[in-house]
């Protein structure tokens, strides 16, 4: 496995997020790779990371998931990957003392490069699914909490994340009724709704 750093879309590094490359086999049979290594993970990344909870998602393509995270005492580190298809992923820094506070990254996932983010708590996160039948598979280190759930607006004009819809030939997206009625991000900072 390879490990990578993750810029924002002002050329910051931001700090935590990494990107995970897999070696593929492939031969006349397909292909073969390690999806999942405990020990390289905590040995290249943080030795102190447990997940807790498995989830998937299937998207049509336009869906756009997000921007969602959750608040302390329940937040989460996620680790994200694309299996099925293909999306554009965007994760946002909320944490007020980052350098990168407020400036976000976003990456292809595709089921062809078999890539992972690791996104450690301090970052909301979301995607556009790129294809039909886009299936996410992501790892969480704290349970689901409603009651500490959170989510930006997509579309927020101050983060102001280029979703390259015309890019990628988008020309609907889809949100369900929960995350049309997100917070700004000016919202959620007087809200205190963001992160240390």
């Amino acid at each position: 496995m390879e490990f990578e750093k993750i810029f924002s879309q002002n050329g910051k590094e931001l700090d935590g997020l990494v990107l995970i490359s897999p070696k593929i086999f492939y031969d006349q049979r397909g292909y073969f790779y390690e999806s999942w290594n405990d020990y390289s993970f905590k040995k290249f990344i943080d030795n102190s990371v447990e997940f807790v909870q498995d989830n998937h998602s299937k998207s049509k393509k336009g869906v756009v998931r997000g921007m969602h995270y959750q608040l302390i005492p329940k937040a989460q580190g996620k680790l994200v990957r694309c299996i099925n298809g293909e999306i554009l992923d965007v994760i946002i820094d909320l944490r007020i003392s980052s350098n990168t506070y407020g400036e976000y990254a976003s990456i292809v996932l595709n089921d062809f490069k078999m890539q992972q983010i690791w996104i450690p708590v301090g970052f909301a996160h979301g995607f556009l699914s790129l294809t039909d039948n886009s299936i996410l598979n992501y790892k969480t280190t704290d349970f689901w909490d409603s009651s500490c759930e959170r989510s930006i607006a997509w579309n927020d004009l101050d983060v102001n994340i280029n979703w390259k819809l015309d890019e990628f030939k988008i020309k609907k997206t889809l949100l369900n009724d929960k995350d049309l009625k997100a917070l700004t991000f000016k919202e959620a900072e007087k809200n205190g709704d963001i992160f240390d």
